[in-house]
């Protein structure tokens, strides 16, 4: 057995700590993060309508992946903006970039759900 095996465990045991280390992730961001909140707020209502706007299965997919995507973008942007703080609250250049990058990616994310909406209900 690794140490890695051991310290993750292997086979249920893994995945238990992987779903626990999620919802420990998840409740973090709900606690700390407005953007996750009312990203989260926001699926709570339209992912049931997606499911029923959604003429076929694809399109249900479509419009509920598009939303989740924005959530998963944002728990990544926030996971680097724990890792830039983490490692130095002094300002630099590349932890400014790197935060900004992070930011362009949920952007890029609502950008892609907003279209994905768009061509599925009105085309």
């Amino acid at each position: 057995m690794t140490s890695e095996q051991k310290v993750n465990g292997t086979g249920f045991m893994r995945l238990k700590r992987a779903i626990t280390c999620s919802y420990a992730g998840i409740s973090a961001a709900w606690k700390n993060e407005e953007a996750f909140r009312q990203e989260l707020l926001l699926g709570a209502v339209l992912i049931p309508l997606a499911c029923w706007l959604g003429d076929s299965g694809l399109e249900r997919a479509l419009l509920v992946g598009s939303l989740l995507l924005v959530m998963i973008v944002e728990l990544l942007n926030t996971a680097v903006e724990v890792v830039v703080n983490r490692i130095s609250l002094d300002r630099h250049e590349l932890s400014g970039l790197a935060k900004d990058l992070g930011s362009a990616a949920v952007s890029m994310s609502l950008v892609n759900a907003g279209l994905t909406w768009l061509l599925v209900l009105f085309t």
